[in-house]
């Protein structure tokens, strides 16, 4: 086949064989076609225009897609006017029935932007609502290079409310796949602040769907417990240590998650989440999990969940415990760390309190084994002397 430059098509670095088909230029991994009005990609697709500023890609263009070319492409588009680069994930890209992202590129003013549609049922005024958004997106943005430029209220829209965001990313080193993952995880964790604020089901919803980058910069609380590095299961202190970890949300009201493979870094006032650093993983890991809970913790707690979840290229080892009975509560730990000793035939209660463990009280050990006895003896609870 002889390839031939088609200086009359003007398509802008590309090149046109004799069959009317394009291959961009060596050096560009995205070119505008003035005269088709598409988009020419380096893996040899065309993305034809669904309007005059509108372009519809796939996913997958997105990969090789540098964000400097794709910016330099955009200029040539319509000077002056906003243009928007809209994503889809189906399989068959159709300008017209295909489902577009709610994360797509705006450029305007010589300016890209990732653009993010959160919606809401919860109305706050403007003000609120954006300082709110800002505030909640700001630390997870700091860490990827990227920041909040506009936050604005969709005004088409009033059931669900419509909130855009514009988040700014450096493009060094990126390519327009990275810039899309950004606003995934933007969108991941607006949604999962959709109550105000991060509960324990939607951060397992967070951690099961890969989206565990988005906690960074999230704060260490009464149901979140996170470690670097897998606890020594071939140890008595490590056993025991998972069993007591397990055991401190078992007997707190809210139960609670542990993840294994994030570090945490103390701040003023408590301890955030500061970076991810997986776990290496094999067949054995959760099973050791699992019998080194059994072996040193009792009774075993409902539902609990042991699973590997992935993140940034790796995995982590997550622990869910729900709220547990009233009734099966305290939950015992056979063997105690004093003094950095173990000691096997000691018991130990422990819960969890805001960021801290606590041992329960003595006084409330007695309380609940002393009702027990009485109830076996007398078939009803002592009464309460006030």
């Amino acid at each position: 086949m002889i390839t031939v430059e088609k200086t009359s098509m003007r398509c802008d670095a590309a090149l046109v064989d004799a069959e009317g088909m394009h291959r961009v230029a060596a050096d560009k991994s995205v070119v505008f076609d003035r005269d088709l009005h598409r988009l020419n990609l380096a893996n040899g697709q065309s993305r034809r225009g669904v309007d005059s500023n509108d372009f519809l890609v796939h996913s997958d263009d997105l990969k090789g897609m540098r964000p400097t070319d794709l910016k330099e492409a955009l200029k040539r588009t319509r000077d002056g006017e906003e243009v928007v680069v809209n994503v889809t994930h189906d399989d068959n890209v159709d300008e017209e029935y295909s489902v577009a992202e709610p994360i797509s590129f705006r450029f305007s003013a010589g300016q890209m932007a990732v653009s993010v549609a959160h919606s809401t049922d919860d109305y706050d005024e403007d003000e609120v609502a954006t300082a709110a958004i800002s505030a909640l997106l700001t630390p997870y943005l700091k860490r990827r290079r990227a920041s909040v430029t506009k936050v604005e209220m969709d005004p088409y829209y009033v059931h669900p409310l419509i909130w855009n965001i514009e988040i700014s990313c450096s493009p060094r080193g990126r390519n327009m796949a990275d810039l899309f993952q950004i606003g995934e995880g933007a969108l991941a964790l607006l949604q999962a602040f959709g109550s105000g604020e991060l509960t324990r089901e939607t951060t397992l919803d967070l951690l099961r769907s890969g989206n565990a980058q988005v906690l960074i910069g999230q704060e260490e609380g009464p149901w979140l417990d996170v470690k670097s590095a897998h606890y020594n299961l071939q140890s008595p202190s490590g056993k025991i240590s998972i069993a007591q970890a397990v055991a401190r949300f078992a007997n707190a009201e809210h139960g609670g998650i542990v993840v294994v493979g994030m570090r945490g870094k103390k701040v003023p006032g408590g301890e955030i989440i500061s970076s991810i650093c997986p776990a290496p993983v094999d067949g054995r890991t959760l099973r050791n999990y699992q019998t080194a809970i059994e072996q040193h913790l009792y009774p075993p707690p409902d539902y609990l969940d042991i699973e590997v979840v992935p993140a940034d290229g790796g995995s982590l080892v997550v622990l869910h415990i729900p709220p547990q009975p009233e009734e099966h509560k305290p939950f015992l730990v056979h063997g105690a760390i004093v003094d950095g000793k173990v000691e096997g035939a000691f018991i130990s209660i422990v819960r969890r309190r805001g960021e801290s463990s606590i041992p329960i009280t003595a006084t409330g050990v007695h309380a609940t084994l002393a009702a027990g006895r009485a109830l076996l003896r007398r078939g009803e609870l002592p009464k309460d002397p006030e």
